[in-house]
């Protein structure tokens, strides 16, 4: 196609030297620089239509770069300040060195040479299940609770004193108190996770109750409606998304529990492991437990958040 335009301009070029040479008239000339014209819109709109598909291809890749490059840039500067400690203080290990003792970890993760000296991935099994446990009581209990205390003014005078001494309380004070009723370490911590993991679901249940607008309430009245059909048809699709947000918090603060209670009770455990990697002064290997609790903690959370979008709405004002 550029071939041919460029022929006709040169063509046109020509004849137009030919025709005023000549003494051709002025209809010919004006032609001829109509025919000039148009090759030269042709021209234009076939380097335009080259240029759109590069445009367009560099557009769909920005967002992209938008989103891959913030994130590699992070890691890249927690890389490099870990290598500068890493030079200053020779017994801090390297980046590469602490990737070669995770090659290592990672190779065999599930072994298991006694009841204290077992692979990483028995110990995240292990933390998960108390973590599963601790915080299933905590959804069971602690969400029906903040229903009851944001529906009902008497519950909710009466419970918010007893929240507001009680959330503050640090994990680690809990876990004497479980330790001396249940006489075990594994419920002991179990119990941990429970009492730290509930009070972000009491509470945001009960404010997302209390956020109900009272028209609502006020048409279950006209309706005469039960208490049990408000609670479902009313109550619980408005507050979704208060619950939901309580719901990440605890399991965060579950997955925070657990590595402390793990580290004060012993058996099996991430945190366990990584009190017992201190003890024999293996630093690489506390730096790998500290990723993995990372990672791990990251993931529940976005299982969280991808169910919070599943089950909840935007309002887009349509």
């Amino acid at each position: 196609m550029t071939t041919l335009v460029h022929d006709a301009i040169g063509s046109t070029e020509k004849l137009t030297t030919a025709e005023i040479s000549n003494g051709t008239s002025a209809s010919a000339a004006t032609a001829v620089t109509a025919t000039t014209t148009v090759a030269a819109v042709t021209a234009g709109t076939v380097a335009n239509t080259a240029a759109a598909p590069v445009k367009q291809v560099q557009r769909s890749f920005r967002p992209l770069l938008l989103k891959v490059l913030p994130p590699l840039f992070g890691i890249a500067l927690m890389v490099l300040i870990w290598s500068i400690i890493a030079v200053k203080d020779s017994s801090f290990p390297s980046p590469w060195v602490t990737l070669q003792e995770a090659i290592k970890v990672f190779s065999d993760p599930f072994y298991q040479n006694g009841p204290n000296d077992q692979g990483i991935g028995w110990n995240i099994y292990a933390s998960l299940k108390r973590v599963a446990v601790g915080f299933g009581l905590a959804a069971i209990v602690g969400i029906p609770l903040g229903f009851l205390i944001g529906r009902f003014p008497f519950l909710s005078g009466m419970f918010n004193p007893v929240i507001s001494l009680l959330k503050p309380v640090s994990p680690l004070a809990w876990l004497p108190i479980g330790l001396l009723v249940f006489k075990s370490a594994h419920p002991a911590a179990i119990w941990s996770i429970f009492i730290c993991s509930i009070w972000p679901m009491v509470i945001n249940t009960a404010i997302g109750v209390q956020r109900v607008p009272q028209d609502y309430m006020n048409v279950a009245r006209v309706l005469n409606l039960s208490e049990w059909k408000i609670v479902t048809r009313i109550l619980l699709p408005s507050v979704l998304p208060y619950m939901l947000t309580g719901v990440r918090l605890a399991i965060g603060t579950a997955w925070l529990v657990i590595v402390a209670a793990e580290m004060l009770t012993g058996g099996v455990g991430i945190g366990f492991w990584v009190w017992d990697e201190w003890n024999n002064l293996n630093v690489p290997h506390i730096i790998i437990a500290i990723i993995v609790i990372g990672l791990v903690g990251l993931i529940l959370e976005q299982i969280l958040v991808a169910a919070a979008r599943a089950f909840t709405y935007e309002d887009t004002g349509a």
